[in-house]
């Protein structure tokens, strides 16, 4: 399988598609989901999931970048119906971490789109004096200045609580993560979709969906340094598998795994 470039998109295809995920990742890594989401992407992928990850770039109009990547998803999709699926039907879902699941939730909130479902992986909604570093002081100084996301953090929970459609849902949070707002959007999506809103703890970081492969090879003699290297990979490991098997588990929890984890 090799990543392209589609229409804004990057489409990654399986030899056997099951089904269809559109990624959007975190604010200040989604210009390149294909290289800074890849040991993800390409394992989910390696399961029989085609991969459209939309790149997209934050500003303070998340509206209208909602609006945009969609657009750009649609094209994808559309050379991926006229080129890959022909007449077959794939279900498609979403897969958002951090700023990527607010997209997702305002594209669903704001159009109306098929989704068999959403993974949102450590959900951030601050406002854009706690996203967006030195902002705070920089207001101080010029209060003119003072500027907020659109919509903002109660305006999305609230449109999410009035017009979110999409019933079967999966929240991820991470035990050591200071900025997920996971919570906060739990409260407003059970009480809608109680039996199909599953929420998981997982061991990990903020970062942990874009962390990398460790290359650590170790030398002739097995030194101490290799000993911790080792270790350092393991628990990498345990992690983004982790991560990964909940995420398939949802998806299909009868599918029988097509090809092992790499």
């Amino acid at each position: 399988m090799n990543w392209q470039d589609v229409l804004g998109n990057w489409i990654l295809v399986p030899p056997q598609p099951v089904g269809i995920i559109h990624f959007l990742g975190g604010a200040f890594v989604a210009a390149a989901p294909h290289l800074t989401y890849r040991w993800l992407l390409e394992n989910l992928a390696r399961q029989g999931y085609i991969i459209v990850a939309t790149p997209f770039v934050n500003r303070f109009e998340h509206d209208a970048i909602a609006t945009e990547v969609l657009e750009t998803f649609e094209q994808g999709l559309y050379y991926l119906e006229r080129q890959v699926l022909r007449q077959a039907y794939l279900p498609i879902y979403g897969l958002g971490h951090s700023m990527g699941c607010k997209l997702h939730l305002l594209i669903n909130s704001q159009y109306r789109v098929e989704r068999a479902g959403n993974m949102l992986i450590s959900f951030n909604n601050y406002p854009a004096k706690r996203s967006i570093p030195l902002l705070e002081q920089f207001i101080s100084f010029a209060p003119a200045f003072d500027v907020e996301f659109t919509p903002s953090p109660a305006e999305t929970l609230t449109l999410v609580r009035d017009r979110y459609p999409v019933r079967r849902n999966l929240l991820v949070k991470f035990r050591k993560d200071d900025i997920d707002q996971t919570r906060a959007l739990s409260e407003v999506l059970v009480p809608i979709y109680p039996d199909l809103t599953a929420i998981e703890w997982l061991r990990g970081t903020h970062t942990t969906p874009i962390a990398q492969e460790i290359g650590w090879q170790p030398g002739q003699s097995f030194s101490p340094l290799d000993a911790l290297g080792q270790f350092v990979k393991q628990e990498f490991y345990r992690d983004l598998n982790t991560l990964l098997e909940t995420l398939l588990l949802w998806l299909d929890p009868a599918a029988i795994r097509r090809r092992p984890v790499s």
